[in-house]
Order: C-alpha cells, then structure tokens, then sequence
C-alpha cells in the first residue's frame, strides 16, 4: 500500500528558511515520479517541483526557483523540499506525491501525480 507521510510545516517569518520531509512507504521512491504541490486558501493546487523517473528532468515553478531545493534519499525511501527566503505568498498547504509512471517532471508538476499525503501547513509571517 502506497502511503506518503509529510512533515516539517510550521509558522516562519519572511525571509526564513523550512525544510519539509516526505515519509515513503509501500513503494521504492526511486522508481517513482515525485513532487511537491501546494494549495494556497482560496487557490488552486499548483505544482511547486518535481523530479521525474523517466529522464531524470526536475523541475520548479518559477515562483519558486532559486529559493527552494526538491530532493530525495533512496536509501530512507524520504523525499524533502528546502525551502528558503520565504514570502508571504508561499503560504499554502503542502502535499507531496508520486506515481509509478516515468512522465517529464514539468508535466507532473503540470497534471498531478496519483498518490499523495494530507498536506502539511506552511504560514509565512512576521
């Protein structure tokens, strides 16, 4: 049974710096498309970055890129996501999630995968 645990969700004021974890369970992550999504109060689900399995593409939103770093340790079956200078406007409920299907990680980012957690807060604030 696929199952993805995050954690690490936390209040943080502007500028900060948080690092979410994603615990994997029923499947080997690196056989896996993986990413990060969130969803702002209000918006739509966005995909934040994700890494493909298929040609080993990442990608990140452009609201993002240069602060924030996807990655994986195969060997803890963890997948995380660094996320530095933090706005306001990264507030948001953050979901990883994985499917078993190669596709290039800007269409994951773009369509969803088929497994994901509930989601862990993040509220950027002074």
């Amino acid at each position: 049974q696929v199952q993805l645990v995050e954690s690490g969700g936390a209040l943080v004021q502007p500028g900060g710096s948080l690092r979410l974890s994603c615990a994997a369970s029923g499947f080997t992550l690196d056989d896996y498309t993986i990413g990060w999504f969130r969803q702002a109060p209000g918006k739509e689900r966005e995909g934040v970055s994700c890494i493909s399995s298929g040609d080993g593409s990442t990608y990140y939103a452009d609201s993002v890129k240069g602060r924030f770093t996807i990655s994986s340790d195969n060997a803890k079956n963890m997948m995380y996501l660094q996320m530095n200078s933090l706005k306001p406007e990264d507030t948001a409920v953050y979901y990883c999630q994985a499917q078993p299907q190669g596709v290039g990680a800007r269409l994951a980012c773009l369509w969803g995968l088929d497994y994901s957690g509930k989601g862990t807060l993040v509220t950027v604030s002074s």
